[in-house]
């Protein structure tokens, strides 16, 4: 696929993506029960209650309580999603997720919204930047980032029939559809874009960012492959192989501390593998504030100006 060929098709959030899929999951599968902690508009939950109402569990603000409960819920079957904002998903309660969940497997989804710095106005307490490397720490835990609503309600669907826990990250704010639900497969990355100067890796909204920073270099004459890493954890390392093989270079772009994230992910593969320069796009060991979308992403350098800078600075550091 080249650059100009991808399409948006709309726009909506993320958060909607997964109250859609959740729905769908449950259609299919009578296992599936959610759980909120007193989020469930936030986390687009209506359509789900109204359809299931007595496969939905108002926990209150009692997220760590939350984590008990799902963890029960699997010893007799169920698929239990539990759901609030990013921040209270993990930070909250990461006792509890590492005791409760991971260390004996369980079969929760943490399903997790609000993430990053596109929480806005709410600042710097609910814009949690850790999660992902958090979640991604724990043995056994799968880390999910989907890119838009399409593959946000892909994601929520397929993760009722994968076994164990995993953490499934989404957003707040209107972002591109450009993704179609059956291109999504767990652990195996999507391409967008064939290149041979530099790669770059994203996640999340940032997926968006890195196919317009392509079409800029594109402009520039450079050639850049874009590779949508959504499953962080268990990563896609043939992917991340094949492409830096290539092109020699590359440069991640997450919305999430460059510390910890997807940047740490990808450079662990490289320098285990195929040592090459990496630039990374991301927070920088600091905590967010409060602020539109936008401005955010623009004052903390996740735009997509800052990811063809970064991708400028991995080229010459590749020549020389």
């Amino acid at each position: 696929m080249a650059l100009k060929d991808i399409q948006v098709t709309g726009n909506k959030d993320t958060r909607s993506g997964f109250g859609d899929g959740i729905v769908e999951a449950a259609r299919k599968n009578s296992n599936v029960v959610a759980l909120t902690a007193d989020l469930a508009g936030s986390l687009k939950l209506g359509g789900f209650m109204k359809e299931f109402p007595e496969r939905f569990i108002q926990v209150g603000i009692a997220e760590a309580n939350m984590i008990g409960i799902a963890a029960g819920l699997t010893i007799g079957g169920k698929i239990p999603y539990t759901t609030t904002f990013a921040n209270f998903s993990t930070g909250r309660v990461y006792d509890q997720i590492r005791q409760s969940v991971a260390y004996s497997g369980k079969n929760v989804k943490i399903c997790a919204s609000h993430a990053g710095l596109t929480l806005g106005e709410d600042g710097a307490t609910h814009q949690i930047l850790e999660d992902i490397g958090l979640m991604k720490m724990l043995p056994g835990m799968t880390v999910v980032v989907p890119c838009d609503y399409n593959q946000t309600k892909a994601a929520t669907k397929a993760i009722a029939g994968y076994e164990g826990p995993v953490y499934l990250r989404f957003g707040r704010p209107v972002w591109p559809i450009f993704t179609k639900e059956e291109d999504f497969v767990i652990g195996k990355a999507q391409q967008f874009s064939q290149g041979t100067d530099v790669t770059i890796f994203a996640c999340g909204h940032m997926v968006w960012k890195a196919i317009e920073a392509g079409r800029l270099l594109e402009e520039k004459g450079i050639s850049a492959e874009i590779i949508n890493i959504h499953t962080i954890k268990p990563l896609d390392e043939e992917a991340v192989l094949t492409s830096i093989k290539k092109t020699k270079c590359a440069v991640t772009a997450e919305e999430h501390n460059v510390i910890g994230g997807l940047g740490d992910a990808i450079a662990q593969v490289a320098s285990k593998h195929f040592p090459i320069p990496i630039e990374y796009v991301g927070t920088r060991d600091t905590f967010g504030e409060s602020g539109t979308p936008a401005q955010l992403l623009t004052k903390y350098g996740l735009d997509a100006p800052n990811i063809v800078e970064a991708a400028q600075k991995v080229i010459s550091r590749k020549a020389h």
